[in-house]
Order: C-alpha cells, then sequence, then structure tokens
C-alpha cells in the first residue's frame, strides 16, 4: 500500500505540453496542452535521482516502487489532496445535479448543467454533490497556461545557443504552467524520496520536492483500503488493453462485465521507459464511473496484475486506474 505523499512546488513555471500527441500544432497550442504530468514522470525521477545517488537496489526499487497521481492541494494541508470529481455529480457555481439509476439506465434531473469544478478534497469522497458544493469542498484548478518564448541556453553558461554551435539554436516557444504559490502537485508513493530540489517534467524547470510519511490510521489509506464492489469511479486515467488497441476496462476475463460506464472522450496518454517515449495511447478519464455485472470485493491494491498492461513493467507500478467505491442511487 501507499506510505507516502510526494509534494512538489515549483520554484517558478512548469513545462504543460508534455504527454500529449506530440505535432507541430500541439508544441505551441493548447490542443496539446497537458498537465499535472502523469505519476510516470515522477516515476521515472526516482530512477534518475537513485542512477546518481544508489540510494536502492536497482531491482528491489523496480519491484517496490509504485506511484500514482496526479493530484494537488494546498500547500499547508498536503494530506487533504484534490482528486476528480465523479462523473456521476454536476456541481456548478449555484446549482448541483447527480446522475442515478432508473430502470437500469442512467438518470439525471438536471442533466444539462454544466459542472464548473472538476476537482473535490479526497477526505468528503462520499459526500453528495448539493453537499460538497454547498460547503465549498470543491475547486477550479489552481494553475494557467503562459506561453513563454525563451532562447536555448548552453548546458554550463547562461549564454544562447548560436547557430554556428551547428545544434539546436534561437529562440523557441514554450507552453508553460504556473502554479498558484498556496498549491502544490501531490503524489501517492510506496517510496519516499529525499527532499531537495529537481528538475521535474521537462524543459529543466526545477522543483522543490518534500516527503511526507502518511500514518497507518490515516483516513486516506483507509478510504484506499475499502474494497472495490460493483461500483467505482477512477481518480487517475486507466489505460487498458494492449499499445495497439485501447479499451474501456481490463481484457482479462476474470475483470467483471461492465454493465453502465459514465465517461468523457479518451485523453491522451503517454510515458517514456527505459529512455525512449513509448507510443500514444489513449486512457479512459479520471473521473469516470463502472457499474460493473458481479463485484471485486477488493480494494485496487490487491488487484490482480494481469488486469494491468504490462509493457516492460506493469502500469499498476504508475497507478493505472486508481479507483474508489461511490454510491448511486438506484444501485445496490
Amino acid at each position: 500500500m501507499f506510505k507516502y505523499l510526494i509534494c512538489i512546488n515549483p520554484l517558478g513555471l512548469m513545462y504543460g505540453s508534455a504527454g500529449a500527441f506530440l505535432s507541430p500544432e500541439n508544441l505551441v497550442g493548447r490542443s496539446g496542452a497537458k498537465f499535472p504530468p502523469e505519476a510516470a514522470t515522477l516515476s521515472g525521477l526516482f530512477f534518475s535521482v537513485n542512477q546518481v545517488q544508489k540510494l536502492w537496489d536497482k531491482k528491489q526499487l523496480s519491484n517496490d516502487l509504485s506511484v500514482a497521481g496526479p493530484f494537488w492541494s494546498k500547500t499547508n494541508n498536503p494530506e487533504y489532496f484534490y482528486v476528480p470529481i465523479p462523473w456521476t455529480k454536476i456541481i456548478a457555481e449555484d446549482e448541483s445535479s447527480e446522475w442515478e439509476f432508473k430502470n437500469k439506465k442512467w438518470h439525471c434531473e438536471n442533466s444539462e448543467l454544466t459542472p464548473d469544478y472538476q476537482w473535490q478534497t479526497i477526505n468528503y469522497w462520499n459526500y453528495s454533490a448539493e453537499r460538497i458544493r454547498s460547503n465549498g469542498y470543491a475547486e477550479k484548478v489552481p494553475w494557467n497556461f503562459v506561453s513563454v518564448l525563451h532562447p536555448h541556453l548552453k548546458n554550463d553558461e547562461r549564454c544562447t545557443l548560436k547557430n554556428e554551435d551547428d545544434t539546436k539554436g534561437g529562440l523557441f516557444l514554450e507552453y508553460s504552467v504556473q502554479l498558484d504559490s498556496e498549491y502544490c502537485l501531490v503524489y501517492l508513493s510506496t517510496q519516499a524520496l529525499p527532499n531537495g530540489w529537481y528538475r521535474f517534467g521537462g524543459e529543466n524547470h526545477i522543483v522543490e520536492i518534500n516527503s511526507f510519511e502518511l500514518p497507518d490510521n490515516s483516513p486516506i489509506l483507509e478510504l484506499l483500503r475499502q474494497p472495490i464492489k460493483d461500483k467505482f469511479a477512477l481518480i487517475t486515467p486507466g489505460i487498458w488493453g494492449s499499445n495497439r488497441i485501447s479499451h474501456r476496462q481490463p481484457q482479462d476475463n476474470s475483470f467483471p462485465e461492465t454493465m453502465q460506464m459514465l465517461t468523457d472522450k479518451p485523453v491522451p496518454y503517454r510515458y517514456r521507459s527505459q529512455g525512449t517515449l513509448g507510443r500514444g495511447r489513449y486512457a479512459v478519464p479520471a473521473g469516470s464511473v463502472y457499474v460493473l455485472k458481479e463485484p471485486i470485493n477488493k480494494p485496487w491494491w490487491e488487484w490482480d496484475e494481469k488486469w494491468f498492461p504490462n509493457e516492460g513493467y506493469s502500469l499498476k507500478k504508475v497507478g493505472c486506474g486508481l479507483c474508489l467505491p461511490v454510491e448511486i442511487q438506484g444501485v445496490n
């Protein structure tokens, strides 16, 4: 089970375009914007740090390390971090609504309501949409995208690379992210990363990382230990199938059949493995709700490894499809 929170505070801007399907248009356009970095980025940082500092046995780290995210929180209260709101709850500024089951079909009294909030604190996970809205437990993202035009610099000098260097030269446009100083990014992890400053997320931006150990009786861990029965919502993207075909659920026969889903269009997912950027994949977005034909009766942590894609290493180790149980009116 996860034991630590990894909190990341940007020291300036962060990179905001990594991970999506890359094209010349996406490098400078909002269509390719992607933030926060996936858990795979943090996993890669662990191995990069270990390569230099030799903190863990390489094979043991590969076996033991699991991370999940991304989430975010207020800097002074990282334990109660924000997770994606399940699609069954629609929370706007002045009203809310919820999807329910009627005659085995999805029904919502106000399905035309457009949500203004996409994130809620994890400690109020099981609260109704109206209770979350009226108590201010939902939030909008605390970051903005900023276009920055700047030159390539030499690695060892604050000097611009010149065209005659026969390398990269001139200016480039970076689609950066500015995170509110009162907030930080949060990831769950089985290992602690030494506190300090690191390059994280692309384009050599510097962040401050602090690791916090969660007490065994933490309400967050108790929530993650709850068994998943026949209803759950993803709090991280779910990647199923192979690197050629994406699916909406694990393809192993032992995974129960999905009766109903509430989801949005797939999101691009890309990660770096063994120094190479893997083929772009599509993921089921966080917040998607599943209703299964049979209960699983196990927390996500105990799900069968063969339900997850294994491309060099299991995607369960980067928190693929981390989920929590949900209540849906009309479903027993």
